[in-house]
């Protein structure tokens, strides 16, 4: 544990940023109470008279261990997610460093996300194997850990010790990142462990790449190099950018030239061209235009050839998933565990799954009678009734 320390006077409390992204505040009196009997470590660790919050988002954190007793099934911010393929996804943390302006879930400083999850890295890779070694029985292809998530995966103080474990696991390794957190020395410590890199790579001009990050001090340059760099080792490089009609219409030709030129692509397909969908907690970029994936797929093909992607270019097969725990329309009695990551929406567990609750003003520690309304993919929404 690497942490700094510093006191907010403002609050009357100590402040401890550890492993740079995990914010944990204590009154100033609770704190001098344990100071002389114990370290930082340990107060720290043991304090029950702290809030912890995101340091980059500025949100409320939740960290799950095996002892909390939260499952990793469930929900789409954080845990395992297995949606009926070869390919799990793997998603340790939520929260991002950028600001994207047309992100699809609000991540980075939002204003529709409250919450934020960051899972322990020995229970996350625990439930993976778990879920591998079922996918194992009933699907002959090779397993993938694909690590994403509902925001940047490298912000994640654990990323490299998940990898590690991961490897032990995973037939493949693939993870999604916007590269801004990556320099060389990291991808040269990741070779070797991650067969593919998914990087986020939306305009080649510098002040459309900063509008559309939400952040002035993007460094494209920096990002280009990261890919660069991917490209010249083991590790394949798939670049994906957004396309955002109206802003970055212009850029697609020329990233494609560049992902050509440093050599991406080396085993699966070089671009990951996504279209930009307008989402219910989504940004919506001032004057973007919605393409209809008819047009989209159409001018994909005036573009190049080979940017319409289908899930056998990775190797995708369809697989038994893990058995559901609830049925659409069932009526359940909830126990509310932990805030949800929007407003009015909390967090219960049941059944060694998470089920998200909407449109709910329950506490924490409070029950709920609710209704089961999506079990998709072992994804559980529940309304209250």
């Amino acid at each position: 544990m690497s942490y700094t320390k510093t006191t907010d006077s403002n609050k009357d409390e100590v402040v401890f940023i550890v492993d740079r992204i995990i914010e944990v505040r204590i009154p100033n009196r609770v704190y001098q109470r344990y100071a002389g009997r114990y370290d930082d470590r340990e107060i720290i660790s043991f304090c029950t008279r702290k809030d912890i919050f995101n340091a980059v988002t500025g949100r409320r954190l939740y960290y799950i261990s095996e002892e909390s007793g939260i499952p990793l099934i469930g929900h789409t911010a954080f845990g395992i997610i297995d949606r009926g393929t070869n390919l799990l996804q793997v998603r340790p943390s939520s929260g991002c460093n950028l600001n994207c302006i047309f992100c699809s879930v609000d991540e980075g400083k939002g204003k529709t996300k409250v919450t934020d999850y960051m899972v322990d890295v020995d229970y996350i890779s625990k439930k993976f194997e778990e879920v591998s070694d079922f996918k194992r029985r009933h699907c002959n292809a090779p397993i993938e850990a694909h690590i994403d998530g509902q925001g940047e995966p490298f912000l994640y103080p654990y990323i490299r010790k998940l990898i590690e474990k991961l490897q032990g696991t995973a037939d493949i390794i693939s993870i999604q990142t916007n590269g801004v957190m990556l320099t060389r020395d990291l991808v040269k410590r990741l070779d070797g462990y991650v067969d593919r890199i998914n990087l986020s790579l939306h305009s080649m001009d510098s002040s459309t790449a900063k509008r559309l990050s939400g952040i002035p001090s993007y460094d494209l340059d920096h990002v280009l190099e990261i890919a660069e760099a991917i490209a010249e080792s083991s590790i394949d490089l798939l670049i994906a950018p957004v396309w955002v009609p109206g802003y970055n219409d212009k850029d697609m030709k020329k990233i494609i030239e560049f992902g050509k030129r440093i050599g991406a692509g080396k085993i699966w397909k070089p671009f990951g061209i996504q279209k930009y969908v307008k989402y219910k907690f989504g940004r919506a970029p001032k004057n973007a235009r919605i393409m209809n994936f008819k047009t989209f797929y159409r001018k994909l093909e005036e573009i190049g050839e080979g940017l319409h992607l289908y899930p056998e270019d990775f190797g995708m097969v369809k697989c038994a998933s893990i058995p559901k725990k609830f049925k659409v329309g069932e009526r359940v009695k909830l126990k509310i565990e932990m805030h949800g990551r929007v407003r009015n929406e909390m967090i219960a567990v049941s059944r060694d799954r998470i089920v998200q609750v909407v449109d709910t003003s329950k506490k924490v520690g409070e029950t709920v009678n609710a209704r089961i309304v999506r079990n998709k993919q072992n994804i559980y929404v529940a309304r209250e009734t």
